[in-house]
């Protein structure tokens, strides 16, 4: 046998055990969840037509009412099936994790998650995967074997990059939705230059930001002098873990990193859905779905143990997996 043909068998193994493991949380825990909060609510643009009082002003199209000298809006009608995309980050650094997995493996078990509950539900589901740019892009399609189709090129395709380009992957994301979607947007958003792209995709989608995180990025190890290597630029660096000063401005660039990502997100209304190599997803994703479907208004953060809030603090939550 080729050592294309076994690659090719073990992928296939993958797969099936992704589907059991996954179709397991999706009968039992998600389905219903999912139904509840993401039915119905796919918008295709119907018509502009003038502004009347009680419209919303997020609504009104300046092109348009410019011409026209007066106030028009845009009218949208609900759809019966809702587009989900799973846009995947595949850069260096989403291949790391000190646990019991990569954060690129929970972002493949959790795709498998949202796939499967999405063609249950009978919605189109889509894959995107990017790193500095888009290596693979699977449209979005109804149906088990297109799920597990979607599940296989998450296990078989290997990037060529190894960087993070968000704007790459928005623009793809812009051609390959035509029509208002839910966009489940997975990175470890270690990125500069984020804003501009994620603004121009939460205008027209639904985007719901999935954080992968790892220990390890959030608590420097005291092992000593130790070299390290930037997983995206290949960068080295000698530094003493030990040393109070490095620990010390490690512990700051993470927290400003991480308040940084908050704001952002804050500023453009994307949910957040924080999960853990340590932890894994299973209860953050829950506790999303219930936070969201009750939410009064504000953006819904979870974390990796189920924490949630519209204001992170309300909750009690402390950025580190505990409530």
């Amino acid at each position: 046998m080729s050592l294309t043909a076994i690659a090719s068998a073990e992928v296939l193994r993958q797969v099936r055990r992704i589907e059991v493991r996954t179709r397991r949380l999706v009968d039992s825990r998600f389905a219903g969840e999912y139904r509840s909060l993401f039915k119905g609510q796919g918008m295709e643009f119907a018509e502009v037509r003038e502004y009347q009082p009680g419209d919303e002003v997020r609504s009104i199209d300046w092109n348009v009412s410019a011409r026209m000298g007066k106030p028009f809006v845009k009218r949208y009608v609900e759809e019966r099936e809702l587009t989900v995309m799973l846009a995947i980050d595949l850069s260096g650094s989403a291949r790391f994790g000190t646990r019991a997995r990569f954060k690129h493996d929970l972002a493949v078990e959790l795709a498998g998650v949202l796939s499967l509950a999405a063609v249950r539900n009978n919605d189109r589901v889509g894959l995107m995967l990017f790193t500095d740019q888009v290596e693979h892009a699977l449209p979005a399609r109804k149906g088990r074997k297109h799920a597990l189709r979607l599940i296989r090129d998450l296990l078989s395709v290997e990037p060529e990059g190894r960087g993070t380009s968000m704007a790459a992957a928005v623009d793809r994301l812009m051609r390959l939705l035509p029509h208002r979607s839910v966009v489940f947007l997975a990175s470890d958003f270690l990125t500069e230059d984020a804003e501009k792209p994620l603004a121009r995709l939460a205008q027209r989608h639904d985007v719901i930001a999935i954080t992968l995180e790892d220990p390890a990025e959030r608590h420097l190890p005291d092992i000593g002098p130790a070299r390290l290597e930037d997983p995206e630029s290949g960068e080295i660096v000698e530094v003493d873990t030990s040393h109070p000063l490095v620990r010390a401005a490690f512990a700051k660039r993470v927290a400003d990193a991480e308040e940084a990502r908050r704001r952002l997100f804050g500023r453009l209304g994307l949910d957040e859905i924080i999960v853990h190599t340590e932890h894994g997803y299973v209860d953050a994703l829950l506790a999303f779905f219930r936070a969201r479907s009750r939410r009064p208004h504000g953006a819904v953060r979870t974390g990796p143990r189920g924490t949630l809030g519209d204001a992170a603090s309300r909750y009690g939550w402390n950025g580190e997996g505990r409530p």
